[in-house]
């Protein structure tokens, strides 16, 4: 069953009030799950000032990490940040949906559905072979999550694609330079919007 929640921008939100969580206000009080909504909707305006650069900065593990621990130091963390992914049904989607759900309405699209619209703009900026291994790259997005998306899951990615050779990715890909800035370079279309 969905109850909705009406924030301070006049539009509504939808929760799952089936479930049962605990939500605790940085002070330690108990939050029911639409007061935590209300207060991650006012204060996110502190972390970004719209969609777009919500966009830009969840596209840069480092500027991602930074609005994480960000948000984690005002109340928000991961763990909370988790439930209300369960109460908004997005479980298959990234907090990055949570935030733009919370702060903007904007209906989260899973993980398979955003690696499927980022696949078509990909297939226009990178060469067969830098697609075949976005391909593999977004294969374990979808299944693991953005952690997949850190830097440091690159030379991973590439040995487990290349079967532990860096030379076989380099030869295939170009040099260790052009494979970063690849592997860099087609985030923002994850998360850009539909327009874009």
């Amino acid at each position: 069953m969905k109850a909705r929640v009406k924030l301070a921008d006049g539009k509504e939100r939808a929760i799952q009030n089936t479930l049962v969580t605990s939500f605790w206000h940085p002070d330690g009080t108990p939050m029911s799950a639409q007061q935590f909504m209300e207060a991650l909707f006012g204060r996110l305006p502190a972390f970004f000032k719209d969609e777009a650069e919500l966009c830009a900065l969840w596209s840069l593990p480092d500027t991602r990490t930074r609005l994480l621990v960000g948000l984690a130091d005002n109340g928000f963390g991961q763990e909370q940040l988790a439930q209300m992914q369960r109460l908004i049904a997005a479980e298959n989607s990234d907090l990055f949906d949570v935030l733009a759900y919370v702060g903007y309405a904007v209906a989260p699209l899973t993980r398979a559905e955003r690696a499927a619209r980022a696949k078509v703009i990909i297939s226009t900026h990178f060469s067969t072979r830098q697609q075949v291994f976005l391909d593999f790259v977004l294969s374990h997005y979808v299944r693991s999550g953005v952690e997949e998306l850190n830097q440091e899951k690159l030379a991973p990615l590439l040995r487990l694609k290349y079967r532990g050779s860096i030379a076989d990715a380099v030869a295939d890909l170009g040099s260790a330079a052009e494979i970063g800035q690849v592997f860099a370079g087609f985030k923002k279309w994850l998360y850009a919007d539909e327009a874009a």
